[in-house]
């Protein structure tokens, strides 16, 4: 077993909204250049690549990588709803730690369409039902509303529905996303937004509105990992390592709990953070900048206190005390996130990837946080499957 797996180069190239962007193909073979050329290695040299998107036909993958070069290695392509970037991640970064290859690359993609997600096949069950059913018996369903913000938005009706709090706090969390995403040339969204903007944008479902829903967006993000031997070897960029990750799927919580904040991965989300934690040897108050699943602004909100970075109860002050952003405790989304950076839904985990290894190496220009040498991703997919990535600043010399 390799202790260290080594991030040796990360590459994306800017979100665009749909019809905005080239095609899956060229997406993805341009992210993954961009992180060849960041590692400084030929694609000769990666021994298996994985390969996430969630909306494209069976070995879309190989249709992005061939453009690079047909060597013949093994290219597993990954489905795992909103959590694919980073499962393809955890797959490439368990070949190499396992032992199996010296390098491997991790790619996503997506390539979307207007409008709210949707189900592709209609004549089969889908792979919710269990999660629907929880969500009529204790919300119902409407018809009219798009079912991904059904489930958010009544997780955060929970939480208001038990602490009493003002639902405009979610919208704190749409601003701040403009505020940071204002910095991120690769974002979508740049221009900034008011809580007053944000409340009145078209209402979508509970608490949330538009303003604070994430967008479907077209997009590509890579990363290469290795063993440090193979960094020595080609005289590569070590500085950041994976010191720990953790992918989680539901527990019978999910569904017993009758409690939409389970129901979205609430639990799968604290037990990945745990598993980091114990792993890493770490705490929640050591870390200073997230990247973090917003794809609602509640899932933000929710997510603050499954990762520990405010106790139960507390994600409200954690925000009014601007504990979220600089200045604060913790940067939560310096990329400006899924909601202003876009959700390319096979890119995210990989984008956040890119996003956290530029702030360790003091490459993020103006989104800079100061003084960083541990950096947390979170990417969470309905259905479900969470994954949650520590990684360190380490003296590579």
């Amino acid at each position: 077993m390799v202790n260290d797996v080594h991030v040796a180069g990360v590459g994306m190239i800017p979100f665009a909204k749909p019809g905005k962007s080239g095609n899956y193909a060229d997406m993805g073979e341009a992210a993954a250049r961009a992180a060849l050329a960041d590692a400084g290695i030929d694609y000769a040299l990666v021994q298996q690549a994985y390969v996430g998107y969630v909306y494209g036909d069976s070995t879309s993958g190989q249709a992005a990588l061939y453009g690079l070069g047909q060597s013949g290695i093994p290219i597993v392509n990954v489905n795992n709803n909103c959590s694919t970037g980073s499962s393809a991640l955890w797959l490439a970064r368990q070949a190499v730690a396992g032992g199996t290859v010296d390098c491997a690359l991790a790619l996503g993609f997506e390539q979307m369409v207007p409008g709210a997600l949707g189900s592709v096949f209609t004549d089969r069950p889908g792979p919710m039902v269990r999660q629907e059913a929880i969500r009529d018996e204790v919300q119902g369903v409407d018809p009219q509303a798009p079912m991904a913000a059904q489930f958010f938005g009544g997780a955060g009706q929970a939480y208001v529905d038990e602490f009493g709090i003002d639902p405009a706090i979610f919208a704190e969390i749409s601003v701040k996303a403009r505020k940071h995403a204002a910095n991120n040339p690769n974002a979508v969204f740049r221009n900034l937004v008011t809580v007053e903007e944000v409340l009145a944008s078209p209402k979508i479902y509970g608490p949330l509105t538009r303003l604070q829903c994430c967008p479907p967006t077209c997009g590509a993000a890579a990363a290469v990992v290795c063993t440090p031997e193979f960094a020595r070897k080609h005289g590569l960029n070590a500085d950041v390592v994976i010191r720990a990750q953790s992918l989680t799927t539901d527990t019978p919580s999910t569904f017993e709990s009758k409690d939409m904040r389970k129901v979205i991965g609430y639990d799968m989300a604290a037990a990945a953070a745990h598993n980091v934690y114990e792993t890493a040897g770490v705490g929640p108050e050591d870390i200073r900048v997230v990247e973090l699943h917003d794809c609602f602004t509640t899932n933000e909100f929710l997510t603050y206190e499954a990762l520990g970075l405010t106790p139960a109860g507390t994600a409200e002050k954690f925000i009014r005390d601007g504990d979220n952003t600089y200045g604060g405790r913790v940067v939560t989304n310096p990329s400006g996130g899924l909601l202003s950076k876009g959700h390319p839904l096979g890119a995210t985990g990989l984008a956040q990837c890119a996003e956290l290894v530029w702030q360790l190496r003091g490459q993020a220009g103006a989104r800079q946080v100061e003084g960083v040498n541990l950096a947390l991703q979170h990417n969470l997919g309905l259905g479900g499957a969470c994954v949650v990535t520590l990684y360190q600043k380490v003296d590579a010399r």
